[in-house]
Order: C-alpha cells, then sequence, then structure tokens
C-alpha cells in the first residue's frame, strides 16, 4: 500500500534542479524541499528503513541530542542538522500549510529501501520519544530536507552518512568477518586493491565486491518475480544482508564464487560497448555511437575496468552494468542436499551467446543508466533472457 504521510509546516522552501532548463528528460530531475516543522506536528510514523543505520539511543551522542530536544532553548533548529527524508513526490497546501509527502509502497522491497528518512534517525527519534517534554510554553522546530525523485539513492546515502556506514564495515572487519572473502580472493590480481578498513588508500572498496554477491543472492532472489536491485541502488542494504548471512552454507559458498563474478562483471564492462555497435548494425545503422548514449564516456586513450584493470575505450555507468550482470543469476542454483552453489553453464559462456540480446534490451528499454539501475522490470526480462538460453542448452543436450 502507497504511503503518505501528511503534516503541517511552519515554512517551505522549493530548490528545483539547474539542470531543468536544458535537460528535457524531467524525470530524472531531482526537487529539494527545505521545511520547518513544529516538533509537535512531526508524524510519529516515518519509516527508517533507508537508513544505513538504526538509531541507538543509548549513546552519548543520543543523549545529548534528547537534551537539546527537552530544554528550554528555542535554537534546536538552528544547531541540529535536522532531517533528511528521499520521497516519491511531495506536495503543498498553501491554505492549510500541509505538506503530503508519498514514500511509495513500504510493503515493496524497492521502495522500502529507498524512501524514508535518509538521514537524521538519532534527531527523529529523540524529538518523538521526548517531545511530550518540552516546557508546554515553549514551540520548538526541526528542519527538514525532503528530496524527491532521487534516482541513486546509493550516491546520496554514502554522501550523508558516509562515516556511519563504512564504520559500520570497519567495526566488521576487525572481527575478522570478511576472511571468506579474503581467502576467495586471494590469488586475484585485484586481492591487494580491496580497502576493508576506514580511510585505507586502496581503490576498491569491500562494498563493491559484495554488491556483486548481493545480485547473485539466489537465497533471497531465487526466480524471475523479485530482482536484486539493491546491488545497485542500495549499498547499506547490501552490507545488512551480508551481515546477517555470510555464516551461512550458502553465503560461504557464494563468497567462494567471487573470482568468477568478477570476471563476468569485468568482460561485461569490457564487452558492453562491443556488443551495442553488433545490435546496432543489426537493426542496419552504419555508424553506431555508443559514447553518445547518456552514461557512456568515450575515453579516446583508453581507460580501465574497475576490477580487473583491462583496457577499454568506454566509461560505462553501473546503471547499464547491473542488470545486465544481474541477468546471469538465472544460472547459479543451490544445490539441496548440501546448501552449495554450482553453476548450471558457465556465465561467461552464456554471455558470449545472448550478450548481444541482453544489451540490446537494456538499452532500447532506458536510455537513462540511474534509471536503468532501479527498473525492476530491466532486470527480470535481462533475466528471462539468459535463463531461457540456459533451457535452450538443456534441451539440446537431451536431445
Amino acid at each position: 500500500m502507497v504511503k503518505q504521510i501528511k503534516f503541517k509546516v511552519d515554512s517551505l522552501r522549493t530548490l528545483t534542479s539547474p539542470y531543468k532548463r536544458t535537460d528535457k528528460d524531467e524525470s530524472s530531475l531531482e526537487t529539494i524541499y527545505y521545511l520547518l516543522i513544529n516538533m509537535k506536528d512531526l508524524p510519529d510514523d516515518i519509516p527508517m528503513d533507508v537508513n544505513p543505520r538504526v538509531p541507538k539511543m543509548g549513546t552519548n551522542v543520543a543523549k545529548r541530542l534528547i537534551k537539546a530536544v527537552v530544554e528550554p532553548e528555542t535554537d534546536f533548529y538552528i544547531n541540529n542538522r535536522g532531517i533528511i527524508i528521499a520521497a516519491k513526490s511531495l506536495s503543498f497546501n498553501s491554505a492549510e500549510s500541509e505538506v503530503t509527502i508519498d514514500i511509495g509502497n513500504q510493503d515493496d522491497e524497492n521502495d522500502k529501501f529507498n524512501y524514508g528518512i535518509l538521514d537524521g534517525g538519532h534527531t527523529y527519534t529523540a524529538i518523538i520519544q521526548n517531545r511530550d517534554k518540552i516546557p508546554k510554553d515553549i514551540e520548538k522546530f526541526v528542519r527538514m530536507e525532503v528530496i524527491t525523485n532521487v534516482v541513486n539513492i546509493t550516491r546520496l546515502s554514502d554522501a550523508r552518512n558516509t562515516s556511519v556506514q563504512v564504520s559500520d564495515i570497519a567495526l566488521f572487519n576487525l572481527e575478522d568477518s570478511f576472511e571468506d572473502v579474503r581467502r576467495a580472493i586471494q590469488e586475484q590480481p585485484y586481492a591487494d586493491k580491496i580497502a576493508y578498513k576506514d580511510n585505507e588508500n586502496k581503490p576498491i572498496s569491500i562494498s563493491e565486491l559484495l554488491r556483486l554477491m548481493y545480485a547473485f543472492d539466489v537465497e533471497k532472489y531465487p526466480d524471475d518475480n523479485i530482482a536484486p536491485i539493491q546491488s545497485y541502488s542500495g549499498k547499506a542494504q547490501v552490507f545488512k544482508r551480508y551481515r546477517d548471512a555470510f555464516k551461512s552454507v550458502f553465503y560461504k559458498s557464494l563468497t567462494k564464487q567471487l573470482p568468477k563474478l568478477v570476471d563476468l562483471y569485468d568482460l561485461i564492462e569490457r564487452e558492453v560497448g562491443d556488443k551495442y555497435v553488433e545490435y546496432k548494425k543489426n537493426l542496419g545503422v552504419s555508424i553506431p555511437r555508443f559514447g553518445a548514449v547518456k552514461g557512456v564516456e568515450s575515453v579516446e586513450k583508453g581507460t580501465k575496468t574497475e576490477f580487473l584493470e583491462n583496457k577499454t575505450y568506454y566509461s560505462v555507468s553501473s546503471g547499464y552494468i547491473y542488470p545486465i550482470f544481474g541477468a546471469f543469476r538465472s544460472l547459479l542454483k543451490i544445490d539441496e542436499e548440501t546448501g552449495k552453489v554450482y553453476w548450471l553453464y558457465d556465465p561467461i559462456e552464456i554471455w558470449g551467446e545472448v550478450g548481444t540480446s541482453i544489451v540490446q534490451n537494456t538499452f532500447e528499454t532506458s536510455s537513462n543508466p540511474q534509471l536503468a539501475g532501479k527498473d525492476k522490470q530491466l532486470w527480470l526480462s535481462n533475466y528471462r533472457i539468459v535463463e531461457t538460453q540456459s533451457l535452450r542448452k538443456l534441451l539440446k543436450a537431451r536431445r
């Protein structure tokens, strides 16, 4: 059910995208609303699942927040950074000084982890739990920033929650909880390039490997009814899944597949441009221009792929790559007796057979990488292309 939150505001200011004048695709443009709210009018049912960390109200920082809420001073809205919400839309009834915020269907995992309180969860909790203790002759206000049409929640979450999120991973690393990952990639050329700690001067964050595994989490996403979109758009949720499941037989087995997953991702990253040119020529386009596609940068002197540092002449947004990469999840199966994973067919082999079809489906479905990365139907249709090819091979083998 779509959740809409309605409440009164003291004031509201709107900041539209500066690209609105030049970008005809307004569906990819964010709008920022700045609200000032009386604490007594703040709704008590705003979800926080999109937030990287559950508020812990017993810490010294939280206790100081609570004190700031209940004390008779009126400068809370100046001193506190406020609450940040990612929403689908916001409407304002000026006659009633009332806003309505649409935060999507919270029963749908993709909406649940994309809309709600993105930052300021401790502030929100401190207010909701303690506003009845505010002196009755005092009115206190809190700032709220609502950002609608957020097409890349990962980048926004990273920007607003970097210190918190990285610290979670760093603390996890102190317990040697990434040891399975280290062992799985110890012979790979990128083994020494993975950053497991805060501020570690290495080019690849451990979270990038966790995202690859999440895209192939066939225990959580076993078929073509749901898609692991969070591997592209929800880095915090990816870490939470690993933290909760890394000791399971399934995840230990999946972790051992990291070299194969990296090889596949790297191959797609290198060859997606070639597949694009191939499908365009099949349609009769004499000179396809992959570098002119939104989210693709043509690099004349060449650039390198993320993990294996192979040379490529295109820098391609991961919003295109992840729905392609995730399609090969249909080839990964779980052995019912052992709980371990195995490949029905080598994904590298299948990429060679249907890569052009998947690339065509991807770029004909969406010309915006940020929207493509979150497009459930695109993920599922790509999945079905790979699944159909594997079924063809199985039938052929039985003849």
